[in-house]
């Protein structure tokens, strides 16, 4: 305080003798925590010349075991060697340098040495000494390893997750069978290897599906050379037959092709490809599925690399999962193949009728593929009319499948006699609703005689009818509620048209004009645009090819049937 805070001063002892700067320097040396050094290097080697007591507490040697020598007695053989490579280039320039190295105390032990060396000159600028100042920061090290460790850790898990949800959804989008062994192939091998491939067996142990994958698009062309030819390269390799066994383990080992032994199992060509590819470690994956191997992944890295070993993990992931999931291809694919089987089966042969050019077309849906109820018919009538009929029973399964057989026997049972297109579809309808055949269906049934079309149409969307000038009427009439529903009125629903010589019926189910990205309306209209755009005389089958060309892309939606008829000039 103040004096004039009514407090006297204290008095101030006379400061003791001051210490010599250097003497002071070297007990604060002595008496710090940290490692201090001092090396000579104006010496041979470079030795200490001096340490404090810190130094010999941490490192566990005396003074005088290290005196006169080299500071690089604290190395060992896991010091990082490009860190002990900058420190000695920063000695020999005579600059500051810091690093952080794994050291060894006098017992063996490793701990991480926070090290600081700054060059001490003389009054010329000549480097005399250089001084070291080594911290153990042991603790704080291991801990950010730890926490390394940890995030490598998450990554690494996430990864494996995204792989096996990148595999996962691709087999779940992959219906065809085919399509989900070459995507499982792709998927592994763009993750995991140089090249490998994914063959799946059937029940007599024989390939039924090969995709040998690449991730070097200049070798692609022998990859696919290397799936056309046999496969005995596949089976008979030690390590395939013994993941296709029942007990396989599911989490494979990497081990070394036998390179040596190839010969013996492959053809002179099989192995020129398989050279080209290059065989170093192989990992041989079983794809297992409902208790049963459906089959192998193979993964290849090329000579003198390894597979990581999260890749080794992420492999016994992959087992059980992407062979359930191809399992389910497999047993889609085959349900898909009957059903498509008794569907096309049900349908009739287009028949050849006097004065009538007919081409007609059933097109099951691509994706998601499904079997659905749609189906046309032809039937020359006793009284000497024509009947046709395209219909759509709701749903997309087997029992929309048999649904539309029983309908389409039905349907031509009641119009054998020539009975009017209203009262067919009303004795439809009665039947269905009666005996519960069916959810519901829509349905167009015409009837063709001299010229003259009859049709009634049951929720069903109206055909077109081409004249021979070009011009295109949209049959909009005879209009009723679906069959399977109730009628709203008791008047039998019927119209009529005419249809000249040179005229085109064009008689279709929804998914020719409608679909995910095409409201009903807008698809009717593209329709009529297709047909306003017909080559000149163009036959039924052209009629029909140039309507599926413009009308549906690669991947339709829903089931098509269409039904193409002419009148020739």
């Amino acid at each position: 305080m103040a004096p004039s805070d009514g407090v006297d001063a204290p008095q101030v002892s006379p400061a003791p003798t001051e210490l010599g700067e250097a003497d002071l320097l070297r007990r604060a040396a002595a008496a710090s925590d940290l490692s201090f050094t001092i090396s000579d290097p104006r010496q041979p080697d470079n030795p200490l010349v001096w340490v404090n007591p810190a130094f010999e507490q941490v490192t566990g040697y005396r003074a005088e075991d290290v005196l006169g020598s080299n500071c690089r007695f604290l190395q060992g053989p896991d010091t990082d060697p490009a860190a002990i490579a900058r420190m000695r280039e920063a000695v020999r320039t005579g600059r500051t340098v810091a690093e952080t190295v794994l050291n060894h105390r006098k017992d063996g032990t490793a701990f991480w040495n926070q090290v600081v060396i700054s060059p001490i000159t003389d009054a010329a600028g000549e480097v005399t000494h250089f001084v070291g100042i080594q911290a153990d920061v042991t603790a704080r090290v291991t801990a950010e390893l730890a926490r390394e460790a940890a995030m490598d850790a998450v990554q690494a898990d996430r990864a494996r997750l995204l792989l096996l949800a990148r595999v996962s959804d691709g087999l779940a989008r992959s219906l065809d069978y085919a399509a989900a062994v070459s995507r499982l192939a792709e998927t592994l091998v763009s993750e995991m290897a140089d090249w490998g491939l994914v063959a799946a067996f059937d029940e007599r142990g024989r390939v039924e599906r090969l995709h040998v994958a690449t991730s070097d698009p200049a070798t692609i062309e022998i990859a696919r050379r290397l799936e056309e030819l046999a496969p005995t390269w596949v089976t008979h390799a030690p390590a395939v037959q013994a993941a296709r066994r029942a007990d396989a383990d599911p989490v494979p080992t990497p081990y070394r092709v036998d390179v040596a032994s190839l010969p013996q199992r492959t053809t002179p060509e099989q192995l020129e490809l398989l050279d080209r590819l290059g065989v170093g470690t192989a990992l041989v994956i079983p794809l297992l599925a409902r208790g049963r191997s459906l089959g192998v992944a193979a993964l290849v890295r090329r000579p003198g690399e390894e597979f990581d070993p999260e890749h080794v993990v992420t492999a016994g992931h992959l087992a059980h999962r992407a062979g359930l999931g191809l399992d389910n291809a497999r047993l889609y694919e085959r349900e898909r193949t009957s059903a498509l089987a008794l569907q096309q089966g049900l349908l009739s042969q287009v028949p050849e009728i006097e004065g009538l050019d007919i081409a007609a077309t059933y097109l099951p849906a691509l994706h998601p593929a499904e079997v659905g109820g749609d189906w046309f018919d032809v039937l020359p009538l006793r009284d000497g009319s024509t009947g046709l009929a395209v219909g759509d029973v709701v749903g997309h399964d087997m029992r929309a499948a048999a649904s539309m057989g029983q309908l389409r026997s039905v349907l031509r049972s009641y119009a054998w006699d020539g009975a009017p297109t209203g009262t067919v579809i009303e004795r439809l309808d009665d039947l269905v609703r009666g005996l519960g055949m069916a959810d519901v269906a829509t349905c167009v049934y015409l009837r063709l005689l001299d010229g003259e079309v009859e049709y009634t149409r049951a929720g069903h969307p109206a055909p077109m009818l081409v004249l021979p000038d070009g011009e295109v009427r949209e049959l909009d009439g005879g209009l009723r509620t679906p069959v399977g529903l109730a009628r709203l009125t008791d008047e039998t629903a019927g119209a009529r048209a005419t249809m000249p010589v040179g005229s085109t019926l064009v008689v279709y189910s929804d998914g020719l004009v409608e679909s995910r990205d095409r409201p009903l309306r807008d698809g009717i209209e593209a329709l009529r645009a297709a047909l306003t755009q017909l080559p000149p005389g163009a036959d039924a089958q052209k009629v029909r090819d140039h309507l599926v060309a413009a009308l549906l892309g690669p991947e339709q939606d829903d089931d098509v049937c269409l039904l193409v008829v002419r009148r020739p000039g």
